[in-house]
């Protein structure tokens, strides 16, 4: 009795000779024509940032130790180990800038600022020259990652990393969100050896 069953209700679907959804086809526009349509927001007008000299910008600031301006020297011809990034961070009229100086050798981050726009020029907003540090833009934020070393940590393989969020509030930023990752160590010897029986 249940394979009967089973049999027509089989039966059954294949009979509309359909494929399902697919059959009923984009809608006709006479039958949206009385429905309410939106208009979609415009977008607003992007902040239009004038690339910067980041160089020039860090070797020019006060606020930047004479330690990472002495570092701060080209790798190879006329390329500085400096990443740069732009975007709003602190509701400005102009993008912010956030510029990563980094050693040449292992990229490791030196030094981290962000400079902000006012009356024509770019003003230091945030330093972090507690190597390793690299800073980042997360959506609105300013995301400051630490890399942590222990005793006997080559410079490739860090114990772990902070990493602290930043958010601005008025006229400086103030840490909102901290948390510590701690790396797994693996065997540099090669594979354990198997016990003893």
């Amino acid at each position: 009795m249940a394979v009967l069953a089973a049999l027509a209700l089989f039966v059954s679907a294949c009979g509309t000779g359909g494929t399902g959804a697919r059959d009923e086809g984009p809608a006709h526009a006479d039958s949206v024509a009385g429905a309410k349509i939106s208009a979609s927001p415009s977008p607003s007008p992007s902040k239009t940032t004038d690339r910067v000299d980041a160089v020039r910008l860090v070797k020019a600031d006060p606020a930047v130790s004479a330690e990472v301006k002495r570092e701060l020297k080209p790798c190879v011809a006329d390329q500085y180990p400096v990443d740069v990034s732009y975007g709003d961070l602190t509701g400005g009229s102009a993008d912010d800038v956030v510029v990563n100086v980094l050693t040449c050798g292992d990229a490791v981050g030196i030094g981290s600022y962000v400079y902000r726009e006012q009356d024509g020029s770019y003003q230091n907003v945030f330093k972090a020259e507690a190597p390793p540090v690299y800073a980042e833009i997360d959506r609105g934020d300013l995301v400051v990652t630490k890399q942590v070393y222990e005793k006997g940590d080559p410079v490739s393989a860090p114990s772990g990393e902070t990493v602290i969020t930043y958010h601005w509030r008025g006229s400086r930023f103030a840490q909102t969100y901290s948390s510590r990752n701690d790396y797994g160590k693996t065997a540099e010897d090669g594979p354990t050896p198997a016990p003893a029986d």
